[in-house]
C-alpha cells in the first residue's frame, strides 16, 4: 500500500529540528570522512583547548599553595613544563600504539585487562563532565572579574545557558562547532603571548633578585620547617596545580575526528598542544612571582596580572580586558573536549556493553546526539551542585583524570616489559612511561589526601558509581547474550528437507518482509514462528536489513563498505534458508543511522510493489519486565510498528522469549 502523506506537524518538527541542528549527513558522499576529519590546527583548537585553557586555572592553583613562599613558583614553572613534555610524550606512544583513538579506556582495557578498562573509562567519562563544568565555570570567573560584584549571582545560569549553546553546537557536528570557535582559540593564542613576552622582557630586571630570594627562601625555610617541609610544600603545590596537566590526553582519545593519516595528525596535534602548554603555565608562573602578584578577591590571578602590565599603555584597559575575555571564550571552547571525546569514551563502553548499547548510535548528523546529551546534562547538574565553584571544581577533577594517566602509563610500561625481546629500544620507552607514571601517581595521591574532605571524595563517590552501574550493565547484557547463543546454537544450521525453491518473488502473491539484523538464531527463530503462526499463508520472504552506521562502524570508508559486506551476507544466508524452506525469497538493505527511519522507508517501498504483504519483527520478552529493560534495549520494533501503522501497513511483532 501507497505510505501516507507526513503529517504537517511532523514537517515543521523536522524543518525546526535541520534548523537548529542541521540536515542530515549524505552517507552515499565518497568524501564524507575527508570533509568531516579534521587538520592538526583545528585539532589543536577542538582538543588541545583543554589543555591549554588549564593554564587558566591550573598554574594560579598551585601559586596560591605555595602562600608565603613563592620564591618556589621558578622551580615550579620548571617542573610544570617537564611535566607536560613527558606527559605529551608519553601519549605519543600511546597514540602510535592505538592509532584508531579511545584513550585511556582502550589503553586501559587491551594492556591490563576489561576491569582496569572500566575503571579507567568510569573515571574519563567523569573526568570530562568535570571538564565541561570546569572550563564553563572557569569562562564565567573570568568574564566575571571584569563585572561589579553585584552581578556575581548570575554566574551559574550564565553558565548554563552556555552548556546548553555548546550542546546544540555540537549535535549539528564536531568539525561546524570548532570552525565556529576557532577565531576565539586564535585570538587567545596572540594576546596570551603578548601579554607573557611583555611580562618576562620588561621585568627582566627581576630575574637576579628572584634567583637570589629563592636561594634565601630556601636557607629561611630549612632552618624553620627543615628539608622534608620543603619538599612536602612544593609537592603540595605541584599536585594541586594537576589541572594543568588535565587536557593532554584528549588528542589520543579524539583520534577518530582528525584527518588520515591518523597517527601522524595526532602526533602533531600533540606537539601543538604540548608546546603552547608548557610555554603558558611556565611563564605565567614566572610572572606571577616577577610581578609579585597577591590574590585579589573577586578576580583571577591571570586578571590582575593582565591590569598589571596594560595599565601604562594607551587603551591598556580594552587590551587586557580583551585578553582575558579571549580567555575565558577559550575555556569555553575547552568544553569542547568533553562533548568531543566524552561521547566516544561512552560509545566504546557501549561496544563493550558496558553503557547501554544506544550509546554507540548515531544522529542523522553523525554526531553522538544520546552521549552529547548525557554529558551536557551532567555538567548543568554539576554546576548547580556546585555553585559554579572553581576551586571545588578542579579538586574534583584533578582526581579522576590522573586515575585514568595512571592506568594508561602503567598499561604502556606493561606493553614495552612485555616487548623487551622484540622491540631494541624498549628501555628508553619504558623508561619514560614509568618516569610518567610516578609522576601521575603522586599528584593523584597527594591530591586525594590534601583535598579529600574538601570534595575530593564526591569524585570518587560518583566514579565508583557510575563503575557500579556499568558491572551492572555488563552483567544483564551477558545474561541476555548467553540466551540468544542457546538460540543461536539450536538454529543457526536449521535441518530441511524439501526441494530447494528457485522462483523469482511474484509481486501478486502473499508476502511476508522480515526485518533482520545479522544472520542469527533470533532472526531464525522470528522467520520459523512467521511459518508455524501462518501457516500456508505466504508464498514470499523479503528479508530487510540497516546496516548501522554507528561509532564502531564509522572510522572510514573501509570499515562501512566492510559493514555493508557483513549485512549483505547475513541477508544472503536468510535467503537461501528460506528457498531451501520452500519459499520464494529476496532481500533488500539500506544503510542509515537511523534504523527505525531506515527500515521504516525501505519496507513502504516494498509494500508498494507487494501490495498483499505485512511486515514481521522480533522483540525480546522478559518474564518479568523490569524499568530498565527500556532503556538498555531499544523499542526499535514498537517504534517501527508505529510509523507503519500510521502508513495502513500491516505489522506484526513476535515475541522471543529470553530467560534473565
Amino acid at each position: 500500500m501507497p505510505s501516507e502523506k507526513t503529517p504537517p506537524s511532523s514537517k515543521l518538527f523536522k524543518k525546526l529540528s535541520h534548523a537548529i541542528f542541521g540536515a542530515p549527513k549524505r552517507l552515499q558522499d565518497t568524501h564524507l570522512f575527508h570533509k568531516m576529519a579534521l587538520i592538526p590546527v583545528l585539532a589543536w583548537v577542538g582538543l588541545g583547548a583543554d589543555g591549554l585553557s588549564s593554564s587558566a586555572y591550573g598554574p594560579e592553583e598551585a601559586f596560591k599553595a605555595l602562600g608565603e613562599h613563592s620564591y618556589l613558583a621558578i622551580l615550579l614553572a620548571v617542573m610544570m613544563a617537564l611535566t607536560v613534555s613527558i606527559i605529551s610524550y608519553a601519549y605519543t606512544k600511546i597514540i602510535e600504539h592505538f592509532p584508531h583513538g579511545g584513550g585511556g579506556y582502550i589503553v586501559a582495557t587491551h594492556l591490563l585487562g576489561e576491569k582496569a578498562g572500566v575503571v579507567s573509562g568510569s573515571a574519563l567519562l567523569v573526568d570530562y563532565v568535570m571538564t565541561i563544568t570546569i572550563s564553563i565555570a572557569s569562562c564565567c570567573d573570568a568574564i566575571f572579574s571584569y563585572l561589579p560584584v553585584h552581578y556575581h549571582h548570575l554566574k551559574v545560569p550564565v553558565a548554563c545557558v552556555l552548556t546548553i549553546l555548546l550542546i546544540v553546537l555540537n549535535v549539528r557536528g564536531v568539525k561546524e562547532s570548532v570552525t565556529i570557535l576557532a577565531p576565539i582559540f586564535m585570538v587567545f593564542v596572540a594576546t596570551h603571548i603578548i601579554m607573557l613576552l611583555y611580562g618576562v622582557f620588561t621585568h627582566a630586571d627581576r630575574f637576579a633578585p628572584v634567583v637570589s630570594d629563592l636561594g634565601a627562601g630556601i636557607q629561611r625555610d630549612v632552618s624553620s620547617i627543615g628539608v622534608m617541609g620543603i619538599i612536602l610544600l612544593f609537592l603540595r603545590a605541584y599536585s594541586l596545580g594537576g589541572g594543568t596537566y588535565t587536557g593532554i590526553e584528549a588528542v589520543s582519545n579524539g583520534l577518530q575526528i582528525m584527518r588520515e593519516p591518523r597517527a601522524q595528525t595526532g602526533k602533531r596535534t600533540m606537539i601543538y598542544m604540548a608546546t603552547s602548554l608548557a610555554f603558558t603555565a611556565s611563564l605565567l608562573l614566572l610572572c606571577y612571582l616577577l610581578l609579585a602578584l597577591k590574590p585579589v578577591e573577586g578576580r583571577t590571578l591571570n586578571s590582575v596580572l593582565a591590569d598589571a602590565l596594560f595599565s601604562g599603555w594607551p587603551m591598556g584597559k580594552t587590551i587586557a580586558f580583551i585578553t582575558i575575555f579571549s580567555e575565558g571564550a577559550l575555556l569555553l571552547v575547552a568544553a569542547q573536549a568533553g562533548f568531543v571525546d566524552g561521547p566516544r569514551v561512552m560509545a566504546n563502553m557501549a561496544i563493550d556493553s558496558w553503557f547501554p548499547h544506544r550509546f554507540a548510535a548515531l544522529s542523522e548528523r553523525l554526531s553522538m546526539r544520546n552521549g552529547i546529551l548525557l554529558m551536557g546534562v551532567a555538567a548543568i547538574a554539576l554546576l548547580f551542585y556546585t555553585n559554579g565553584s572553581v576551586s571545588a571544581l578542579v579538586v574534583m577533577y584533578s582526581i579522576n583524570v590522573f586515575i585514568t594517566f595512571s592506568f594508561s602509563q602503567l598499561g604502556m610500561s606493561r606493553l614495552f616489559i612485555q616487548r623487551r625481546k622484540e622491540d631494541p629500544k624498549w628501555k628508553r620507552h619504558l623508561s619514560v612511561h614509568l618516569v610518567g607514571l610516578v609522576l601521575c601517581v603522586t599528584i593523584l595521591v597527594i591530591t586525594t589526601f590534601e583535598k579529600f574532605t574538601e570534595g575530593g571524595w564526591i569524585t570518587l563517590l560518583i566514579t565508583s558509581v557510575v563503575i557500579g552501574l556499568c558491572y551492572m550493565i555488563k552483567s544483564h547484557y551477558t545474561k541476555v547474550r548467553k540466551g540468544i547463543a542457546q538460540l543461536d546454537e539450536t538454529l543457526l544450521d536449521f535441518p530441511t528437507s524439501g526441494p530447494v525453491n528457485t522462483d523469482p518473488v511474484n509481486h501478486n502473491e502473499p508476502t511476508a518482509i522480515q526485518l533482520v539484523s545479522g544472520y542469527s538464531g533470533f532472526g531464525v527463530h522470528t522467520l520459523l514462528s512467521i511459518l508455524t503462526t501462518f501457516p500456508k499463508t505466504y508464498k514470499n520472504v523479503i528479508f530487510v536489513s540497516v546496516a548501522v552506521i554507528d561509532s564502531g562502524s564509522f572510522k572510514g570508508a573501509e570499515e562501512m563498505a566492510a559493514l555493508e559486506n557483513s549485512v549483505r551476507e547475513g541477508l544472503e544466508k536468510y535467503v537461501d534458508l528460506a528457498r531451501r524452506l520452500g519459499f520464494a525469497a529476496e532481500y533488500r538493505m539500506a544503510v542509515g543511522t537511523d534504523v527505525v527511519e531506515s527500515a521504516t522507508e525501505l519496507c513502504c517501498q516494498i509494500a508498494e510493489v507487494f501490495p498483499r504483504s505485512a511486515v514481521f519483527t522480533g522483540q525480546l520478552t522478559f518474564r518479568l519486565e523490569k524499568f530498565y529493560h527500556k532503556m538498555l534495549h531499544n523499542e526499535t520494533a514498537f517504534a517501527i510498528q508505529r510509523r507503519l501503522q500510521w502508513d495502513g501497513i500491516t505489522s506484526v511483532i513476535l515475541p522471543i522469549r529470553v530467560r534473565v
